[in-house]
């Protein structure tokens, strides 16, 4: 009799990818919450052994790194996705930042920024992110208050992710209440200067660098 081998091969490596996924959203959790918790306390929330851990993250700061590079991944993906848009550039604009919030991967910069050692791909990753977001926000300029700038964009999501309730379901509820009140700000007919010069993309991408 001949056994399918693909088969099992498929299922082995599925399993592997649950594995993974328990992984990293317990690393999530355990480092938004404390970012010097040892990696012990990862493999203690996945429900794992430290050695099965280890074996698929050799150590905190790899770790570390891939949650944050899939954090700057799918902020790439929902710009590109943004510039895809052909709807009028205020609901594109709108329903971009509402996602981003919901995703929540500016949590993970203000926990994690400047607490490992970026590599070169991560910074080009960070630069390509941050080209993508340029060119969205030329195109949706028309819409936004006099005095923006695409920076600003990039702390108005790290403001919003600022507040945290111990209840998931609330912390949401509150960030999406706060993110419109900042957009009402943010948009052209509220005109008024603005105090200030807006960040440079250098203050922004220094944090990273330990």
């Amino acid at each position: 009799m001949s056994i399918d081998k693909t088969g099992s091969l498929r299922g082995r490596k599925a399993q592997a990818a649950r594995n993974d996924q328990v992984i990293l959203e317990a690393a999530r959790s355990v480092f938004l919450a404390d970012p010097d918790a040892p990696i012990s306390a990862v493999a203690k929330r996945a429900g794992v052994g430290i050695g099965a851990l280890y074996t698929r993250y050799s150590s905190k700061e790899e770790l570390l790194r891939k949650l944050c590079t899939d954090g700057l991944e799918l902020f790439v993906a929902e710009t590109e996705a943004a510039l895809a848009e052909t709807r009028d550039h205020w609901s594109v604009f709108t329903s971009f930042m509402e996602r981003l919030v919901a995703a929540d991967t500016s949590s993970i910069t203000l926990a994690l920024a400047g607490t490992f050692t970026a590599t070169p791909d991560m910074f080009a990753l960070a630069e390509r992110s941050n080209r993508l977001l340029q060119e969205f926000f030329e195109r949706i300029r028309d819409v936004l208050r006099p005095g923006l700038s695409v920076h600003d964009i990039s702390l108005v999501f790290e403001l919003v992710a600022a507040v945290k309730l111990p209840s998931p379901e609330r912390t949401a509820r509150l960030r999406q209440r706060y993110l419109s009140i900042i957009l009402s700000g943010m948009r052209h007919s509220a005109g008024g200067d603005l105090p200030g010069p807006p960040p440079s993309w250098q203050e922004i991408n220094a944090r990273w660098r330990t």
